[in-house]
């Protein structure tokens, strides 16, 4: 039988696991424009640790996939995260909170914000529930101005409205 989101959300023995970075991994390239180096210490994180950072977004503020790899960089005091395993995180977790909304379940996962977790560079995500379209809608209620790029959606001026983890994520 196929997992539900939910399911998919539980976290798995061994992780969140730290490694040293090799160019041949999968997402080398983000981490090393994120400013990792071959030989650096990366955390492949874990979908519990995406939880907390996505539901603390509050109206008006955004998130991308790097201002979540930089706070889990910070929390487990390494010089990068891996951005693949944290972005499929980030698109199961918002599919797990509408499958718990439609569920009629009460938990507190349905009233995480996903939407306004971005990708990186201000694109909105193809992958979320109801794709682009849904979240751009749940932006634009919110007073976010969205501009197509190509197929794509951006918010306009997403980096002035971007959220600080100053304080520490439990």
């Amino acid at each position: 039988m196929k997992k539900t989101w939910v399911e998919k959300m539980q976290d798995k023995p061994g992780y969140p696991k730290i490694l040293v970075l090799e160019e041949k991994f999968p997402c080398y390239k983000a981490v090393h424009k994120m400013g990792a180096d071959i030989g650096d210490q990366i955390v492949i994180t874990q979908a519990s640790e995406v939880i907390p950072l996505m539901a603390a977004v509050p109206e008006g503020k955004l998130l991308t996939l790097r201002e979540i790899c930089i706070a889990l960089t910070k929390q487990h005091g390494v010089q990068g995260c891996c951005t693949l395993t944290t972005g499929i995180f980030i698109m199961t977790l918002a599919n797990a909170v509408e499958e718990v909304k439609t569920s009629g379940k009460d938990s507190e996962m349905s009233e995480i914000p996903w939407w306004r977790t971005l990708k990186m560079d201000g694109f909105l995500n193809d992958k979320y529930p109801g794709g682009q379209e849904a979240q751009k809608k749940l932006l634009e209620d919110e007073g976010f101005i969205i501009t197509p790029r190509g197929k794509k959606y951006q918010v306009k001026d997403f980096e002035n409205h971007l959220f600080s983890f100053e304080r520490k994520i439990n």
